[in-house]
């Protein structure tokens, strides 16, 4: 069975590759999940712009990678804004998108959020917190921000 990734699976390849796998494996366990796509020229189009798409928001290269760490470094008054009670306990929690969204409305640059490594329950209340980035496989920032009542 000839499949397109949607997203990076262990052993078989990356997003946007076009594998060949039996046809239970792709049937009872990629499909379902949506990991992969059946190979047809229509969806070879929608993937190739999904690839343009990746390689816009991706880090070319080892020294944009440290470029963008500076930048973020450099980032003042990046905060989350959250809904939360009168003790700054928070009704929901913050995500990586979250982060993401607030990096790029404070001035920074633009963030994968599957690149934001936010640890589970830690952030539960307001207040300023800091997570790690991870730019380029040699390459970590991070972020300092402040979450705050909305």
């Amino acid at each position: 069975m000839k499949l397109i990734l949607t997203a990076d699976v262990d052993n078989l390849g990356v997003s946007g590759d076009i594998v060949e796998v039996k046809d239970g494996y792709g049937r009872n366990y990629l499909l379902p999940r949506g990991l992969a796509i059946v190979a047809t020229r229509g969806a070879q189009k929608q993937i190739e712009g999904i690839k343009r798409a990746q390689e816009a928001r991706a880090i070319r290269d080892l020294d944009h990678a440290h470029e963008v760490r500076e930048a973020l470094e450099e980032l003042k008054d990046v905060s989350v804004a959250v809904r939360s009670s009168e003790k700054g306990k928070l009704f929901g929690s913050v995500k990586a998108g979250d982060i993401a969204d607030a990096v790029k409305q404070a001035g920074g640059p633009t963030l994968d959020k599957r690149n934001i490594e936010v640890p589970k329950n830690l952030i539960k209340s307001t207040g300023n917190y800091q997570v790690k980035v991870q730019l380029h496989p040699e390459v970590a920032g991070k972020v300092n921000f402040k979450v705050v009542a909305a």
